[in-house]
């Protein structure tokens, strides 16, 4: 079952990148997954604390621009912030989209421990959504 998935969000930098994580881990041999963003911001390092906490390294992942996947044909397209979904120019494809709009723990505020408590809890929502996303399309 080869299947090409793409993860979008704004700056590619924390929501898509453990979503990214998370379907590489649970997708069946054969499918591929990209990450992007309408901006690049760069890996941000408490998603790849926070992933790893969970057993997934992210750490090797780079922030990817959409346009760098334009000549890819998807299968899925899944946004995870509604910042993407209304920004994102113009992307032809027949890929079957998806949206569900994260809470962006990069805007987290506090403490050390909350802010890591907000990472967590978008971690645990994407992971439970990465699940379900597998077990019904792939």
């Amino acid at each position: 079952m080869n299947k090409n998935i793409l993860i979008l969000c704004t700056g590619n930098s924390c929501r898509s990148q453990m979503a990214d994580g998370y379907l590489k881990e649970f997708a069946p041999k054969g499918a591929t997954i990209f990450s992007a963003g309408i901006e690049t911001h760069g890996v941000n390092p408490r998603a790849i604390e926070i992933m790893k906490e969970d057993g997934i390294d992210i750490s090797l992942n780079t922030s990817n621009h959409i346009d760098e996947y334009a000549d890819v044909v998807f299968d899925y397209i899944i946004t995870v912030c509604d910042n993407a979904q209304e920004r994102c120019p113009y992307f032809p494809s027949n890929a079957f989209k998806f949206h569900y709009n994260f809470p962006d723990p990069a805007k987290a505020t506090g403490t050390e421990a909350e802010i890591k408590s907000s990472f967590k809890s978008t971690r645990d929502l994407i992971k439970v959504y990465c699940k379900e996303f597998n077990s019904a399309y792939l």
